[in-house]
């Protein structure tokens, strides 16, 4: 057998070969392999041509005509069979992901308010329905308006009840709702009917306290308001809140902004008034602060002190909660275990 024939029967048996390989192959590093076995700078097809040097003059054009034709077909085979490797693993994919619409939905768990919440909107919903407004004032506070405005001049003993973070001399982190009553009435003239929720700060932490907490407080000024009027309020708020049972009695108490001032104490909502650990016996549990506004907050807002009388209180959102669901660690509703919300 001459050169001539040996070279194209070997490029015959490469075109064999080369098919049944590329047909075969299962992934594209497979292929790829394929095609550099044969295609490559090493592969069977590179060094089938540089054999060109044994053939003569007129042999060597046939051969490298049939052997770019085969590299040409072999170049064919490899992307069809990698267009066939491609679709495969679209197919396997789209089958694997597949989804089964006849299926039924998964609900997903719904979310419930904090048991905070629910009772702010409580006693939101309470008062409005006395024709009480909502305000709301700033939480990084004057020291005008938390403590002076408030007959608490800088001197006074009273400030010292207040546990306060400085942020500096004349700048504090609120410590009650009540700066916004005298934003308010700086803002409006009498009559004012308005209730305060939100967030106040103090330096103070245990089982019953927290460094932040919310606090209600309300205010409401016009003429021939009586301490009546404050009483009558409260027992619809106690009523409403705890359940017409409820009953209340009123401490005499000190508050530099009211004067007279009050401690408010409701039956126990867990004995009912017989006597019980939770009151220590007593039959009463306090929930808030009050009194008639004193004519010297008055003064620092130019009403007519002789004109208009008013009354204020002030609540903790997370007293009353933990009386009205017999929650006995405050932290609880801070640390948003599942466990213990989902029971509101």
């Amino acid at each position: 057998m001459s050169r001539l024939d040996e070279i194209l029967t070997e490029l015959s048996s490469i075109r064999i070969e080369a098919q049944k390989e590329f047909q075969s192959a299962r992934s594209q590093i497979e292929l790829s392999q394929i095609k550099a076995k044969y295609l490559g700078r090493q592969g069977l097809l590179t060094r089938l041509l540089k054999r060109l040097s044994e053939l003569s003059q007129e042999e060597r054009p046939r051969i490298g005509s049939a052997a770019n034709q085969l590299k040409e077909e072999l170049s064919q085979l490899y992307e069809q069979a990698e267009l066939k490797i491609k679709r495969e693993a679209q197919r396997r994919a789209l089958e694997e992901e597949r989804i089964d619409i006849t299926l039924p939905g998964r609900r997903p768990p719904y979310g419930r308010k904090h048991p905070l919440t629910q009772v702010a909107d409580e006693i939101k919903q309470i008062f409005q329905g006395m024709g009480f407004a909502i305000a709301e004032g700033p939480e990084v506070e004057y020291d005008y308006y938390n403590f002076e405005a408030l007959n608490m001049p800088k001197d006074h003993p009273a400030r010292d009840m207040q546990d306060t973070f400085y942020i500096s001399e004349d700048i504090v982190l609120r410590t009650h709702t009540s700066p916004v009553q005298i934003r308010v009435m700086e803002a409006q003239k009498p009559p004012v009917r308005v209730i305060v929720p939100g967030k106040v700060y103090r330096h103070d932490s245990d089982v019953t306290h927290s460094p932040m907490f919310h606090q209600v407080e309300g205010l409401l000024v016009d003429e021939k308001v009586t301490l009546g009027d404050l009483k009558g309020t409260l027992e619809i708020f106690a009523q409403r809140m705890f359940g017409k049972e409820t009953r209340l009695r009123f401490r005499a108490s000190f508050f530099p902004f009211t004067e007279p001032s009050a401690e408010v104490d409701i039956s126990c909502v867990i004995c009912k008034g017989s006597g019980c650990r939770v009151c220590s016996q007593t039959g009463w549990l306090e929930i808030l602060g009050c009194g008639m506004v004193d004519p010297a907050v008055f003064k620092m807002v130019n009403y007519d002190s002789e004109k208009y009388t008013g009354f204020a209180f002030g609540m903790g959102v997370e007293r009353i909660t933990m009386l009205k669901y017999g929650i006995d660690d405050i932290r609880l509703l801070f640390e948003n275990d599942w466990r213990f919300l989902r029971q509101f």
